[in-house]
């Protein structure tokens, strides 16, 4: 009918209806962004601390974990295998770890935690090109040398790492191989990540 006016009510309506469709839109089209400023669970374990238990690590065993989609070793060295460490020395480019690459509590001729100066953690990746070296304990095998003390062999361009990861001098790695933050929750199980003894 001509002349007349809209129903107020429905007026509401329409507008109420109005706004909550493009609520509705605002918030799908903005929900990636708003979704892509937290990490995905994928990231944050990738970068998470990992525990470990080392109640069946026998002494000179090698184990290897996962961290930030990196090999970490965790080695459990003999009384002979720490007493041959201050025999090398005089062969290495960094016998004192004078090099900052690691946590303080593991610049020593260990690179461990005092307490627990059996248990060796590393990350396995040469610091000449990032190859994984193979773990090579026989003392003077035939194909290394009857010098060979035991230790860390990386086949691709051949840096020797002594068993407290310390590489030999003339070796093509320029450090030692890195050891990662690593705390003990227990007496046998760690917690590779996080360095609770440092934390601030």
């Amino acid at each position: 009918m001509a002349g007349a006016s809209a129903d107020p009510k429905k007026r509401r309506f329409l507008i109420g209806a109005a706004s909550t469709v493009g609520a509705i839109g605002t918030v799908t089209a903005l929900s990636p962004f708003i979704f892509s400023m937290f990490p995905s669970e994928r990231a944050k374990a990738a970068g998470a601390p990992v525990e470990v238990d080392i109640s069946k690590l026998e002494e000179g065993m090698l184990l290897t974990v996962e961290w930030r989609s990196q090999p970490v070793w965790i080695l459990h060295r003999s009384k002979e295998m720490l007493a041959q460490l201050a025999k090398n020395n005089d062969r290495l480019s960094d016998p004192d770890c004078s090099v900052t690459q690691q946590p303080d509590f593991a610049k020593n001729p260990f690179r461990s935690q005092k307490e627990h100066e059996a248990i060796l953690v590393v990350v396995g990746l040469c610091t000449h090109l990032g190859c994984s070296p193979t773990f090579r304990k026989e003392i003077g095998p035939a194909d290394l040398g009857s010098d060979w003390p035991g230790g860390f062999y990386c086949p691709c361009h051949g840096s020797k790492f002594d068993l407290a990861a310390r590489v030999f001098a003339g070796s093509p790695a320029p450090k030692n191989l890195l050891v990662p933050p690593y705390t003990y929750l227990s007496a046998t199980k760690l917690l590779i990540g996080e360095d609770k003894k440092n934390a601030a």
